[in-house]
């Protein structure tokens, strides 16, 4: 984005921001249901500050702009940053948020709107409590962006389409009266549901209204009682959905209702009711028209910790949805590496169209499960890195040096979600590549051969991962590990693999859930390593002691080789070395007759013992 247009748009908020008495406005990266991923039309922190990151909160003033971010996008933002007069402020311990920043800086008396459309509960709270010992007043009602966003983009209209029923466990009554049983567990006569990803589920229905996930913008609200009138309603643009859709919600016992509607039916609820709802995934915007002395239940939704939780029919279908995947990606590999080999120049973005090409042909595709990141050297070492037209690198080394390529990609098909990350040596890689590499996957494969009391809080589990890196003084910054949704979000809760999370009793791991296993290794300006699988939380198979509980243990379902290529097989020991040669065997066991010519030939090669 041109600096000049960030200069005249920060411009032309300060002025708006003037015009209307206000001291300071946050712009989070956040929508009505606070996604991961948005659609365009509340992008509005990307179209003030040029940042790209899928993280981050710009906080403007009269004399200072600055966009909040953490270590994963530092460099990338440091980048996009210069020259638009917005100041990078790193997101570290010992270093201000922007809460604790507006805090200190601004006078008694003072405003900071926030357009609480996008303002979770939760957040709010925490404004509110830093705010009020000052005397600094926080204004949610107005959207200052309107006046001068003047081409704003219109909400998305993708239409409806049902989750493939082959895919489909449970049916959308048997999940909603789920729900209303964890409702009745929490004492609620009402549930409010705005998380998308939620309501999907909930529903077996898909959508196309942001990229990568297959959700719809959407809310939700359940009665305790299935015999009320209007028990279950679903707030939704009703111009995308098919009269076959509306028919099956009413047989699920679920009413339509237009999109912006949930204000006014909140709006109904009285003193006598108790509203259920997640504050990390409620927007203050959707409640504003709630009557005063109506009781709130603040807690995580019955659907996260339902929908978290696969069936095991849902885990033989990612399974097979994972040899699908692991197909696609022998093809791109042996495909790549033939490229190259004949002298052909390739860049960061060939490898995001190759993969988007092989996946395409899998039964059951839909898209790609979030931004490909392809990065050669020292754009690997940019955790969230997305090469574009506008900035990308080409594959090129000198002769007799190299380098190391981190791809992290996946995909959506109705019979799953995958997410994988390999990292690939370009040229001729040296010892320090090596050593780095094999270090990473002594991390990968200590926490893949663990076992855990069943229930543990998931972030305790992290140090399993690290220790080996710790060993040797190394470290991330990122976590080890997030939930993955089934057919539905490729970051999904309520378990996350990483120390610095808190630990309530709803991060408990289950079995059936599945997470990522993604320790890394960045060396800003050289290189960055990262080795994921996908795994499902599985009873230890054949216990030899019963008296101290339950255990899991994991079991991977990604099947795609790791280059050997890179290892340093001296820093293994012999239980990582077998752990390698049997997850070899297994993917070449899997994949042996999905593929055939160059890529059987790759696979078969890949996939030799150490």
């Amino acid at each position: 984005m041109n600096k000049q247009t960030i200069h005249d748009r920060i411009d032309s908020l300060r002025q708006e921001l003037a015009s209307q008495d206000l001291t300071a406005i946050i712009v989070p990266s956040a929508d009505p249901h606070l996604s991961e991923y948005l659609p365009e039309y509340w992008q509005a922190r990307l179209w003030l500050s040029g940042f790209t990151g899928s993280v981050g909160t710009l906080v403007v003033t009269a004399d200072f702009a600055g966009l909040w971010t953490d270590s994963r996008y530092w460099v990338h933002a440091a980048d996009q940053l210069e020259g638009t007069g917005i100041s990078l402020e790193k997101l570290a311990p010992g270093q201000p948020n922007h809460i604790e920043w507006l805090a200190k800086h601004l006078q008694e008396g003072d405003s900071v709107a926030v357009d609480g459309n996008v303002l979770s509960i939760a957040e709010q709270d925490r404004l509110l409590n830093a705010f009020d010992a000052n005397d600094i007043t926080l204004i949610t009602e107005r959207d200052v962006l309107t006046a001068i966003w003047t081409d704003r983009p219109a909400l998305p209209t993708a239409n409806l389409y049902p989750h493939d029923a082959q895919f489909v466990a449970q049916s959308a009554t048997e999940k909603l009266a789920a729900v209303r049983a964890g409702m009745v567990d929490a004492g609620a006569t009402h549930h409010l549901l705005s998380s998308l990803d939620d309501i999907a589920w909930l529903t077996n229905l898909r959508g196309a209204d942001v990229n990568y996930n297959p959700i719809f913008l959407s809310h939700m609200l359940i009665d305790a009682d299935s015999d009320a009138l209007n028990s279950a309603t679903l707030f939704v643009d009703n111009n995308k959905v098919s009269s076959e859709i509306a028919q099956s919600l009413k047989d699920s016992g679920i009413t339509l209702a237009a999109y912006d509607a949930v204000q006014d039916a909140l709006a109904t609820l009285t003193a006598e009711d108790l509203l259920l709802l997640d504050p990390s995934k409620v927007a203050v915007g959707t409640l504003s028209k709630m009557a005063d002395g109506v009781g709130f239940i603040e807690q995580m939704a019955p659907s996260t910790l339902l929908k978290s939780v696969k069936s095991d029919s849902d885990i033989d279908h990612v399974r097979e949805a994972m040899r699908q995947d692991g197909a696609a990606l022998a093809e791109f590999f042996a495909a790549f590496e033939q490229r190259l080999n004949a002298g052909e120049r390739l860049s960061e973005l060939d490898v995001d169209s190759m993969l988007i090409d092989v996946r395409s042909q899998q039964p059951n595709y839909v898209s790609p499960s979030f931004p490909t990141i392809a990065g050669f050297n020292e754009n690997g070492a940019l955790p969230h890195y997305r090469a574009t037209p506008e900035k990308f690198s080409y594959l090129d080394v000198n002769e007799g040096e190299g380098g190391l390529l981190l791809i992290d990609s996946g995909a959506q098909y109705q019979n799953g979600t995958t997410d994988i990350t390999r990292v690939v040596g370009i040229g001729q890689v040296n010892s320090n590549h090596k050593s780095d590499f094999t270090t990473v996957l002594k991390a990968h494969v200590a926490l893949a051969r663990a076992s855990f009391p069943d229930g543990i809080a998931s972030p305790l589990i992290d140090a399993i991962c690290r220790a080996p890196l710790w060993q040797a003084q190394m470290d991330y910054g990122h976590g080890t590990g997030h939930g993955v949704g089934y057919f539905l979000n490729v970051h999904e809760g309520p378990q996350v693999i990483a120390y610095s999370a808190s630990t309530p009793k709803e991060r408990a791991m289950k079995e059936g859930m599945i997470s990522s296993n993604e320790p890394g290794l960045y060396r800003e300006g050289k290189w960055g390593i990262r080795i994921e699988n996908l795994m499902v939380n599985m009873p230890v198979s054949n216990p030899t002691e019963t008296e101290f509980g339950s255990f899991l243990s994991f079991e991977t379902v990604t099947y795609c080789p790791i280059d050997t290529r890179l290892i340093e097989p001296a820093l293994l020991n012999q239980v990582e070395i077998d752990w390698l040669n049997d997850y070899h065997r297994q993917v070449y066991a899997e994949l042996k007759d999905r593929v055939d010519g160059a890529a059987l030939e790759w696979l078969t090669e890949r996939t030799q013992a150490i």
